[in-house]
């Protein structure tokens, strides 16, 4: 029987220095305050050279009696010192952490206009950012950074942890593949690190602070370093300086038009945070405390099964664990899933009673003529490292007759379903299927059923995640696919 483990996500980080690239997003869409798929934002790209990693885990326990995993475990049910129980309130504490200079542009106003007269965006991203806000926090503050980091993913996904860009940037801090590489993130078929909050977090606040080293401790220059790459910043300075002028963020004249605006963008979200009521503006009420808990389930488990033992909604499930891709934890970690403080003990006693040839679901699979690994993991929409490692595979060589265990999501149809039928001659032919929307149906259901992600779906269907389906409505499903990498942008006009 595999080991529970549970910590509070807290504190605790592991420090890496790298260099790497990204890009300016500009504002995201509109969105709806219930958790949905990703908004769509411009990656970044670096042409610098990366430094050396280096890892340094900090685990904190509260009770000795937890076993801490290795892997960016963080714990601790205190509230810090500094919170005054008469004011738990975790806006306080972000505003009593800002301290970056005030910059001089008249770029600000522009955003603090657009926030304040976007209210259902902004009242959606300050729903999200419930979930993570609390945990950034701790993150920023542990390292003594400035506050104002921990608006950052307002500005680059709108607490979206599946937001995707063109670029192929994703998560709430919106690395792309090479940049999350250089910053230790896992990223395979199952699970991506960018979309971890916990990972992701530590990655970036990693990257922010070798910036703000490399440029002198000017927080100015690292944030738009984050935004446009240490390159592109580096030679705008060096233009500056060779003409004479002041080379301080607002005085650089080659950056990039979303540069320019980035770091005013995220000044603008400092301010209406700082004193919203000369903006007009209520912000949710967000404890000073924990959302979620960590729970190490050991080994490779069906998030459908989770959400059945804790009596969650799925989506809210897979929200707070967005690295996970596919339907299951990856089977070779990280073994941990995020859960609300109040879904810990729930969690435990289902665990701890689940078979564990309950925790994923097998299919068997007979080997006939001409079927060839590529072939089998495309049917059933899983990939062939999965398979490989179910088997025990050492090469692609399948014989005659052998029968291969297949992990498959709780929600798929069986293989010999009416159902799966045209999912799998659909899979063959590379045609879509058309699904016909249903009175109960949701995208991430929908996705579900054909063991599909949902961001495919709006992509293939020209959708936002955050749409809302309409009776009969028609949607494209290619069962075998995998996502395009041509990801529509949507961004507001600025006056």
């Amino acid at each position: 029987m595999f080991g529970l483990t549970v910590t509070l996500i807290v504190s605790g980080c592991s420090t890496f220095s790298a260099d790497s690239k990204k890009t300016a997003a500009s504002q995201p869409e509109l969105a709806p305050s219930v958790p949905v798929s990703p908004v769509l934002a411009v990656p970044r790209k670096d042409d610098a050279a990366p430094s050396a990693v280096v890892s340094s885990p900090n685990p904190l326990s509260d009770d000795a009696s937890l076993v801490v995993p290795n892997d960016d475990a963080v714990a601790s049910t205190e509230t810090p010192d500094s919170t005054d129980a008469a004011d738990n309130d975790l806006w306080s504490r972000i505003r009593n952490g800002f301290r970056i200079p005030k910059l001089e542009s008249p770029l600000i106003a522009q955003h603090e206009r657009w926030f304040t007269e976007n209210a259902e965006f902004r009242e959606a991203m300050f729903d999200r950012s419930k979930l993570y806000l609390y945990f950034i926090v701790e993150e920023v503050e542990k390292r003594g950074m400035p506050m104002e980091i921990a608006l950052l993913p307002a500005i680059e996904s709108a607490y979206k942890p599946y937001a995707y860009s063109r670029a192929k940037a994703s998560g709430l801090w919106q690395f792309i593949p090479s940049t999350g590489k250089l910053y230790g993130l896992k990223m395979n078929w199952w699970y991506d690190g960018r979309r971890d909050v916990i990972a992701a977090t530590r990655a970036a606040l990693d990257y922010l602070q070798k910036l703000h080293d490399d440029f002198d401790g000017d927080w100015h220059l690292a944030i738009a370093a984050y935004n446009a790459g240490e390159g592109r910043v580096m030679r705008a300075i060096d233009w500056n300086r060779k003409r004479g002028l002041p080379t301080t963020y607002e005085h650089l004249r080659k950056l990039k038009p979303e540069t320019k605006h980035y770091v005013p963008k995220l000044m603008a979200m400092v301010n209406l945070v700082s004193d919203p009521a000369r903006y007009g503006v209520a912000l949710p009420e967000i404890p000073n405390e924990p959302y979620f808990v960590k729970v190490d389930v050991g080994s490779q488990v069906d998030l459908g099964v989770i959400a059945r033992l804790t009596d969650m909604e799925a989506q809210e499930l897979h929200y707070i664990n967005a690295g996970y891709m596919r339907w299951a934890t990856d089977p070779d970690g990280p073994h941990r899933l995020l859960v609300p403080v109040d879904k810990k003990d729930v969690l435990l006693a289902g665990l701890s009673s689940l078979p564990e040839k309950e925790r994923v679901q097998w299919r068997h699979h007979q080997v006939r003529r001409g079927d060839t690994l590529h072939g089998i993991a495309r049917r059933y929409n899983i990939s062939v490292s999965a398979i490989k490692t179910a088997n025990k595979l050492r090469t692609s060589l399948l014989r005659v007759g052998q029968s291969l265990l297949l992990p498959v999501s709780s929600s798929a149809p069986a293989a010999g379903s009416a159902r799966a039928a045209p999912v799998r001659a659909a899979a063959r032919s590379g045609q879509p299927l058309i699904h016909r929307v249903r009175r109960g149906d949701t995208l991430y259901g929908i996705a579900r059923r054909y063991n599909v992600l949902v961001q495919q779906i709006a992509e293939w269907n020209v959708l936002d995640p955050s749409d809302v389906l309409r009776l009969g409505q028609k949607l494209k499903i290619f069962p075998a696919s995998r996502p395009s990498a041509h990801q529509q942008q949507i961004a507001p006009v600025y006056a």
